[in-house]
């Protein structure tokens, strides 16, 4: 297994490669795992720790995620309404989903508690509007930018 460490935005991560399968590596970001899909399968030659890639079968293949972030395995993102998105201001779980599809709010209303480095952190509206969609649901791992729902 290899180790590194990023600064991204300020933000420190550890990244750890736990197994790499032609294309598909299964890393942890920060003790969160992630399933990603790599642009190219990694040169085993060139990294002899790596495990050596292995062909994975058709039924078995990975849809690749509509952004290039990582997506947390056992998520599937629902489909995002029409209106304006609110997006995650860092990565973390989400603890609560405060509103439900159809509800109105108003700027300031908490609609989402985020958890991110042992800390609650309210995601508040900042449009006034009716809920169009809700794309995450209690225990999801999000990463900055990940779309939480959207206020039409």
């Amino acid at each position: 297994m290899n180790k590194y460490q990023y600064k991204v935005k300020g933000v420190d991560y550890e990244v750890e490669i736990a197994e790499v399968e032609g294309n598909i590596a299964k890393v942890n970001v920060n003790g969160i795992p992630f399933e990603i899909e790599l642009q190219k399968p990694i040169n085993a030659a060139k990294h002899p720790n790596m495990a050596t890639p292995k062909v994975v079968p058709a039924a078995a293949t990975v849809q690749p995620a509509a952004a290039p972030q990582p997506v947390a395995a056992p998520a599937a993102p629902a489909a995002v309404g029409s209106g304006s998105p609110v997006k995650a201001p860092l990565p973390g779980t989400v603890t609560e989903v405060k509103v439900q599809v159809g509800q109105q709010v108003n700027v300031g209303d908490t609609l989402v508690v985020l958890e991110a480095m042992k800390m609650q952190n309210n995601i508040e509206s900042e449009y006034a509007g009716k809920v169009t969609s809700v794309t995450v649901k209690q225990g999801d791992t999000v990463m900055e930018g990940t779309v939480l729902m959207t206020i039409g």
